[in-house]
């Protein structure tokens, strides 16, 4: 038996080990660091959503919109509730309806069918022009100023400055409509 052969391939095996040991010992480490981020990022992840037209990029978390959502989503909203004729309430009445929170999908279908009945009755169209919005990101709501012009019979029947909030809540993995109220012209 040769002696010193053998003490060579045991210090050459303890010395493999402890190489071994300590890449085991970082990948542990590199785990539990991941581990921890993990954990760490858990509640705060924010959801890139795709409004109706991308106009500037936004953000979501599991309960609030950046204001540029809340910008580009009042906007929307103000255009389906406002910009109306006889022939585009109707479609413009679904996909709003599509937008709206559970528990106000019915009062809110409730006006607008009968804002449609009064469109067609004595066939007028709205036209609404933003000049400004003004987001909320702790109300989740935004406030549109702008000029609301009223044609019947494609004669000018009003040409007013108008103020509405739009009020968003968050559920079920996206934005609904919860209200959408007239508010003094100027007003937050």
């Amino acid at each position: 038996m040769d002696f010193e052969r053998l003490n060579l391939d045991i210090k050459d095996i303890r010395r493999r080990n402890r190489w071994l040991g300590l890449a085991l010992a970082v990948q542990a480490l590199a785990q539990v660091l991941t581990l921890a981020i993990m954990f760490s990022l858990l509640g705060s992840v924010r959801t890139v959503v795709v409004p109706p037209s991308l106009d500037k990029t936004f953000w979501v978390t599991h309960d609030k919109a950046s204001h540029e959502y809340l910008e580009q989503m009042g906007a929307f909203i103000a255009w389906l509730v406002l910009d109306v004729t006889p022939a585009s309430i109707d479609w413009k009445k679904e996909v709003l309806l599509g937008y709206v929170e559970p528990d106000q999908y019915g009062p809110l279908k409730t006006r607008q069918e009968v804002e449609a009945e009064r469109l067609k009755r004595i066939n007028a169209a709205t036209v609404f022009a933003p000049q400004q919005l003004v987001p909320n990101e702790d109300t989740q709501s935004v406030v549109i100023h702008g000029r609301l012009r009223t044609l019947v019979n494609g004669f000018e029947t009003a040409n007013e400055l108008k103020s509405y909030r739009v009020e968003f809540s968050y559920a079920d993995a996206r934005m609904h409509l919860k209200t959408f109220k007239e508010v003094p012209y100027g007003g937050k």
